[in-house]
């Protein structure tokens, strides 16, 4: 009798999110016309004619994105939207209409609902954006949220993770790290609590970092400004999971490599304080490399568009487009270049379990 080896298991953890994904599509093909963008990008474009309508999703799941000991429900409902919508804005478009499935136990009461839904209807207020869809289900343990976000662009401004060339300018809106940053501290907070049920949290001086976690803003001002300033991204991603996470992800799909300029990423001084709060071996450029859920833009430009560029105070170049063979590397301010790795599993996540 021929005793079968044990087949290879791998781990789910040795993976990045991006990889894993990539896996588990491969070998789904586009069998329909009215799909213009699909797998590999932060969201889909469908539809016929000169407007496409852009669906994205997201999905939160308590013990894993978010813990309640330091999440307020209206926050939790606002954050979900937003991070679903995020990846509506990486497509250089805007949002119009999003719908909801929620699985919540019993521990859950109908107050408490009505506050997540109350952070929902926060955000669609702010962003005009239409809850056309809502759906329950019971769950033995905790709560998750799932958000799906559909918008609109004309379809020569849709810009998915594909289209970096050579040579092509490497810009990222806002700052990197402060959500992780925020994360820290929280759990910093936390923990302290857990040793002494009198203490009362300190969160002083930190106010920019911890509403970047428990509360982030889509990008829409980018998304507008570009339109305004007749600028089409030649590829565009979310940053969620980490700038380095990110950059390697639009080079997979661009078949291009890059080079990033450590001096160039924008990092807040909150997220600088935090990490001297922490100690010397915590490097702010580590969080916005390594952090998740900043949900800023990462994209490519062509050098014919760095006059324009250059005037938005929002957005920075950090780079340039490179050759497939040279991959994704960060160039210190001493001239070494070091090969970018994107983690398992977001830092961010990570740590909330």
């Amino acid at each position: 009798m021929t005793v079968q080896e044990n087949p290879k298991i791998t781990d789910i953890g040795s993976l990045g999110k991006n990889a894993l994904i990539q896996r588990l599509t491969e070998g789904f093909t586009a069998k329909n016309k009215s799909t213009v963008i699909g797998l590999g990008n932060d969201a889909s474009a469908v539809g016929q004619g000169k407007t496409k309508t852009v669906v994205g999703t997201a999905m939160m799941v308590e013990g894993i994105h978010f813990d309640m000991t330091y999440t307020p429900l209206q926050h939790l409902g606002y954050k979900a939207v937003a991070l679903a919508v995020s990846n509506i804005v990486a497509m250089n478009a805007l949002p119009r209409q999003i719908m909801v499935s929620l699985a919540v136990s019993s521990r859950y009461s109908v107050e408490a609902l009505d506050e997540l839904f109350a952070g929902i209807r926060r955000f669609c207020q702010r962003y005009d954006t239409d809850l056309t869809g809502c759906d329950l289900c019971s769950s033995v343990a905790g709560l998750t949220l799932s958000v799906t976000a559909i918008g609109e662009a004309d379809k020569a401004r849709i810009t998915g993770c594909g289209g970096a060339k050579v040579h092509d300018l490497l810009c990222a809106s806002g700052d990197f790290g402060s959500a992780y940053a925020g994360l820290l501290i929280l759990e910093r907070e936390k923990a302290t609590y857990k040793g002494n049920p009198q203490f009362q949290p300190d969160f002083s001086s930190h106010e920019y970092v911890l509403e970047r976690f428990l509360k982030p803003e889509p990008r829409t001002d980018i998304v507008k400004w570009l339109a305004d300033n007749d600028i089409v991204p030649t590829s565009m991603t979310n940053v969620a999971d980490g700038l380095a996470d990110a950059a390697m992800h639009l080079c997979q799909e661009s078949h291009c490599g890059c080079e990033i300029y450590e001096e160039r990423i924008p990092i807040d001084y909150g997220t600088s304080h935090v990490c001297s709060d922490f100690g010397t071996n915590m490097l702010p450029v580590s969080l916005a490399l390594n952090g998740g859920m900043d949900n800023e833009l990462l994209f490519s430009i062509s050098q014919s568009d760095y006059e324009k560029i250059k005037a938005c105070p929002n957005i920075a170049i950090i780079g340039h487009i490179t050759e497939q063979n040279r991959g994704a590397i960060m160039v210190t301010p001493q001239n070494t270049a070091i090969q970018l790795k994107s983690q398992g599993r977001s830092p961010a996540e990570t740590a909330v379990q």
